[in-house]
């Protein structure tokens, strides 16, 4: 059963931090998708760049769309990155999830994939 951890902190923290805890949070994440990879439930993942590079793009009920530089909501924790795993139930996910650095200064987010059925 396949799960999307949405990674949500604060992304001014990483400015914040000097070399040194940087390279530790860093090697923390490094060693936590080695973990996923040796485990099997890795699928894939990735960390995002900031909210300052976001676009949001909606179209209204008339058809044109609508361009927006920069985050829509203003939050003070942002998603800086995912995960996407692949476990045998919630139970598994969660414990997972738990153990992401993301968990100890952010929070992690835990959503089931939808199964969509086949057309064909």
């Amino acid at each position: 059963m396949e799960f999307l951890f949405q990674l949500y902190n604060d992304e001014t923290r990483w400015d914040r931090m000097t070399p040194e805890v940087s390279r530790h949070e860093i090697g923390a994440y490094l060693a936590y998708t080695e973990a996923l990879r040796e485990a099997g439930v890795y699928v894939g993942g990735n960390p995002l760049q900031a909210t300052s590079t976001a676009t949001t793009v909606r179209v209204k009920a008339d058809g044109t769309s609508s361009v927006l530089d920069g985050p829509y909501a203003d939050t003070k924790e942002q998603l800086g990155g995912y995960y996407l795993v692949d476990v045998p139930d919630r139970e598994a996910a969660l414990a997972w999830a738990a153990r992401c650095p993301c968990a100890s200064h952010g929070s992690v987010e835990v959503r089931p994939i939808m199964a969509i059925p086949s057309l064909v």
